[in-house]
Parts: C-alpha cells; sequence; structure tokens
C-alpha cells in the first residue's frame, strides 16, 4: 500500500501563482456568463464564486510562484473522486426514477458536494488548529485533512440551503442520497487504509496471523507527505518502533472495518427502500446506523488527528453506558417501524447486548488500574446525531398520513 498510486509526468518549470488563478477566474466568469445566458441563475452564482475566490487568492499570493513538477495521484484522492462519480450516477439515477427533474437533481448534488468538501475540511481545521499557521497550510489538500463527519453535515447544510430554494423535500433528497453515502463510506475508507491514515490500536499478540498481516502499514521512500505511512510515524515517535523497521507496528485496520460497515448499509439501504413507510426513512437510518458503528469503529482507532474532547472516565463504564444510550434511541425510534411486536421487542433486548459486550471487555482485570478515557470529536457528533435521527423517526412515524399508518417495515 502507498500514498501515491502513479504520477502524470509534466516537465519542470515555474509558475507564477497570480496567473495560474487568474486563467481559474476567467473560467469562472465564462461559467457565470453561460449560465447567465442559459438563464441558469445557479450556474451563473457557482461561476462568480469560483471567479471571486480565484481573484481573490490570487491578489493574496501574487508575489508567490511555485514550480511545476510531476503530479502525483494519491490514493485517498483517487477514490475519493470515484466516491463521487458512483455517488453522481446513483443519486440521479434513482431521482430520476422517481420522477424528478435531471437539471434539479444534478445541481443539487454539485452544491452538497462543495459543501461537504467544505465542511470536511473545516472541521478537520478546528479540530487540529494547531497545525495551521498560514493560508497555505489550509489550502494544502496534497496532505489530507478532511472529517467523515464534517462532510456529512456540512453537505447536509448545503442541500439543505439549496432544496429550499427550488422547492424540492429535503428529505425525499436524503433518500436519494442515502446509498450514494453508504457506497462513499466504502470507497473512501479503501483509500484511508491505501494512504495508512485513520489507523487503529496495536493488536494484541493473540490476534490472527491475517488480521495482522493486513494492519500493517510500511515505511516509505521519502515522499512529499514524510517518510512513512502515518502508523508507521507514530509508532517510531511513541511506542518505540526502531525507524529501521520497514513497517508499522500491527494494528486494528479500522479503514476496513469502516468500509464493510460501508457495504452493510448500502445492502441494508437497499432492502429499506423496498419497503420504506415516510419520507426520510432510508437517510434516517443511515444516520442512525452509520452512527452507530462510526462510536464502535473509533473506540480502535488511535489516529492523533481525531481530537479528544469531554471528560476522562473509566473506559469499562463510559463506553457501556454511550452504547445504552444507543440502545434507548434504537427502541423509540428505528424500532418502532417493525410491525410484529415479539420481532420488535426482542430487537430492542437485542441492541443491549453491545454495552453488556464492551462493559465485560474493557472491565480491568488482575487489579490493573481502570483505563480513563475521552471520546473523539466523531464520537460525540455520532452520538447526538443518533439521537437526532431517532427523534425525527418518531416525529416521522406520528406526523404520517393516515392511510400510511398501516404501512410499516415488515422484519424480514
Amino acid at each position: 500500500m502507498h500514498p501515491i498510486l502513479f504520477e502524470i509526468p509534466l516537465p519542470a518549470f515555474g509558475l507564477k501563482s497570480w496567473l495560474l488563478l487568474a486563467v481559474v477566474a476567467l473560467g469562472g466568469a465564462a461559467l457565470a456568463l453561460y449560465g447567465w445566458r442559459r438563464r441558469a441563475r445557479e450556474l451563473s452564482r457557482a461561476g462568480l464564486l469560483v471567479a471571486g475566490v480565484a481573484a481573490l487568492l490570487g491578489w493574496m499570493l501574487r508575489g508567490q510562484s511555485f514550480a511545476v513538477a510531476p503530479i502525483p495521484v494519491y490514493s485517498y484522492g483517487a477514490l475519493l473522486c470515484l466516491s463521487l462519480v458512483v455517488g453522481w450516477v446513483l443519486t440521479l439515477g434513482l431521482g430520476e426514477s422517481d420522477g424528478l427533474e435531471r437539471p434539479v437533481l444534478a445541481n443539487a448534488f454539485v452544491v452538497s458536494v462543495f459543501a461537504a468538501l467544505a465542511g470536511a475540511r473545516l472541521l478537520y481545521i478546528v479540530t487540529n488548529w494547531r497545525e495551521f499557521s498560514t493560508l497555505a497550510d489550509v489550502l494544502a489538500l496534497r496532505r489530507g485533512g478532511f472529517v467523515a463527519y464534517g462532510g456529512f453535515l456540512g453537505g447536509f447544510a448545503g442541500s439543505w440551503l439549496y432544496l429550499r430554494r427550488v422547492g424540492l423535500p429535503l428529505l425525499r433528497w436524503a433518500d436519494m442520497v442515502a446509498p450514494s453515502l453508504a457506497l462513499g463510506v466504502l470507497l473512501t475508507r479503501l483509500g484511508c487504509y491505501l494512504f495508512g491514515c485513520d489507523f487503529g490500536k496495536p493488536l494484541p499478540a493473540w490476534a490472527p496471523t491475517w488480521l495482522r498481516a493486513v494492519g500493517l502499514f510500511p515505511r516509505w521512500a521519502d515522499t512529499p507527505l514524510g517518510a512513512g505511512s502515518p502508523a508507521w510515524l507514530r509508532h517510531v515517535d511513541e511506542r518505540g518502533l526502531s525507524p529501521a523497521s520497514l513497517s508499522s507496528l500491527p494494528v486494528h485496520a479500522t479503514q476496513l472495518y469502516e468500509a464493510l460497515v460501508g457495504a452493510a448499509l448500502f445492502a441494508l439501504l437497499l432492502r429499506v427502500r423496498k419497503v420504506q413507510s415516510f419520507a426520510g426513512q432510508l437517510f434516517l437510518t443511515f444516520t442512525f446506523a452509520y452512527g452507530f458503528a462510526r462510536f464502535c469503529v473509533e473506540t480502535l482507532r488511535d489516529d492523533p488527528e481525531r481530537g479528544l474532547f469531554g471528560p476522562a472516565l473509566p473506559a469499562h463504564w463510559y463506553v457501556p453506558l454511550a452504547l445504552i444510550v444507543f440502545a434507548l434511541a434504537y427502541a423509540v425510534g428505528p424500532s418502532s417501524s417493525i410491525a410484529r411486536s415479539r420481532v420488535r421487542q426482542g430487537t430492542r433486548v437485542l441492541a443491549l447486548l453491545p454495552s453488556l459486550l464492551a462493559f465485560a471487555l474493557l472491565l480491568p482485570r488482575g487489579g490493573a488500574p481502570a483505563t480513563e478515557i475521552q471520546f473523539s470529536t466523531s464520537q460525540w457528533i455520532s452520538l447526538f446525531t443518533a439521537l437526532a435521527a431517532a427523534w425525527a423517526w418518531t416525529r416521522r412515524l406520528t406526523t404520517r398520513a393516515p392511510a400510511q399508518q398501516g404501512v410499516q417495515l415488515q422484519a424480514p
């Protein structure tokens, strides 16, 4: 695994920053003019925004230049782009099958993507603000620096602002986007695995050989990103790994765990779509299920960029308590759509098992002191978004038209 898939060969030469940004600004102006002539106001606004931002950056960087060199294509960026292409095809296909106009869907998707990217970057900057001292640091996207939940919240906000202008119901749009979000989780986490970021804690010595093998991240040859994968660098700096080691310590491949979560969520959403009983059910299903899964995966993460907040409490109480909150939210929200009483009650009881399992696994043994932990930014967001999804679920169930009351999600 390596962060660079391949390089696009280019001759080396210097280029003024303002000149490149001037070209971008002219392109934005041309796009705005085209939108004005076509009476596409949103396209005109987008073009003016691009032109304005490029012009501002050109003025700010007017005295700087950079060297053009072979362009590396990074594995994470490539899979992020692939996820956007797949999302475009899937979302627009589902929307057209529901009778919506393709131009509206296309505009909504573009707005949502840009808002999601901005939100993902903004949350990373807020969480790791000490890494950024100049505007160049903020714009250095090659080094990564996106938070999935920031993208989720940013995309939701951008969609809401745009959709209220065109009169498309937010929850109807969110249902169309939800399967693409699940595939996005699958693809981008594979990119994270290839890049080596978002890695997990070291595996115990008794872990299976195959699990230890997939959890090794290599030392790279020198690249613009450093001399080794993030896991290798962290283990050299903080866990006593020899700089001569060719790979990191074996860790939980949390990127692959979450990729499997994305695949499972996609299958679940396709199932729910067939028996959907109210607008927003797919989106709320994704929000709740991803929140729960992300919280659990985060307990195994070890990368320092996650950001830790809140009180530090004993892990064997803190984690189970949060999982009980998830179970209660499931009981009042998603489980209410299961028509069969016995199945509904059974799933509510099963929802308590993760908290009992976490308590048993985290309980100190042999007189060892309790390990105190703080929750990460994403864990807090996952908890609150799951609660919000459960609350919205109950609201949707109680406000459906009387004719829809008998249509409920059947247990498989």
